[in-house]
């Protein structure tokens, strides 16, 4: 009897834990696994973002097939529909992964540290930026940008070139960002592409000669949003996960 009064008490321990557990999930609208990766977007909703100084998630991003995509077809339709997509969350020392795809010369940008501010009217004015960009190839035309040192696919953009492995046009590339008390490091489809520290007197000069010198908040913020970056050309996220380190 006592054995069996024993495995019911178990029993009940275990649903009590896994409808605790189910219920602190509901509440945060997060999905946090044993390993401390914490899905940022649910491939159903918008449910976690908000469209940069507003309070919802503007129309063009819509979900198509498991993924956020910026449908500028919608954007042209509805005035005001678009905008750099942000978390709701901030985030300080972190390890962040997603994929992206980018449609054909497109140009986009995950941006990180961003310091939401009705004073300050885009996300990188004092976010920093992976870039997201269409190369093209010896055959083919991508974005112009394409053409300019620390602006290709994989960069920190305007500051810092990374090795370049960047899939093709099309194609999806699986990005991480690894922020950790003012280290910085990108990698792109599994490869380590750039490794830099940031907030020291090199990495100001850094800014001092990139064009976001003419924004004194740009760099300096150790805590912000994560964001989409909307350039006015379509792109595709998934699989967007963030782990707090």
């Amino acid at each position: 009897m006592k054995t069996i009064a024993l495995f019911i008490a178990a029993g009940a321990a275990l649903s009590l834990t896994a409808y605790t557990t189910k219920k602190t999930m509901q509440s945060t609208g997060t999905n946090v696994a044993q390993d401390g990766w914490t899905n940022l977007f649910d491939s159903k909703t918008t449910k976690g973002w908000h469209t940069y100084n507003k309070k919802e998630a503007g129309k063009a991003w819509e979900i198509e097939n498991g993924a956020l995509h910026l449908d500028t077809l919608a954007k042209k339709q509805n005035s005001g529909s678009g905008g750099d997509l942000v978390t709701d969350e901030e985030f300080e020392n972190f390890d962040l992964k997603l994929e992206w795809k980018i449609s054909p010369k497109g140009n986009s940008g995950v941006i990180f540290y961003i310091h939401e501010d009705p004073k300050i009217g885009e996300s990188y004015e004092t976010g920093m930026e992976m870039q997201v960009l269409d190369n093209g190839t010896p055959t083919k035309l991508g974005h112009p940008d394409g053409k300019l040192y620390t602006h290709r696919a994989g960069d920190l953009y305007d500051l810092l070139a990374a090795k370049e492995v960047a899939k093709s046009q099309g194609e999806w590339n699986a990005a991480e960002i690894v922020a950790n008390k003012g280290k910085l490091d990108f990698y792109l489809n599994g490869q380590h592409t750039l490794s830099t520290t940031m907030w020291d007197e090199n990495w100001r000069q850094m800014i001092a000669i990139s064009k976001f010198k003419q924004w004194p908040g740009f760099g300096t913020f150790k805590k912000g949003r994560i964001g989409l970056q909307d350039h006015g050309n379509e792109v595709w996220y998934r699989n967007i996960k963030i782990k707090k380190l």
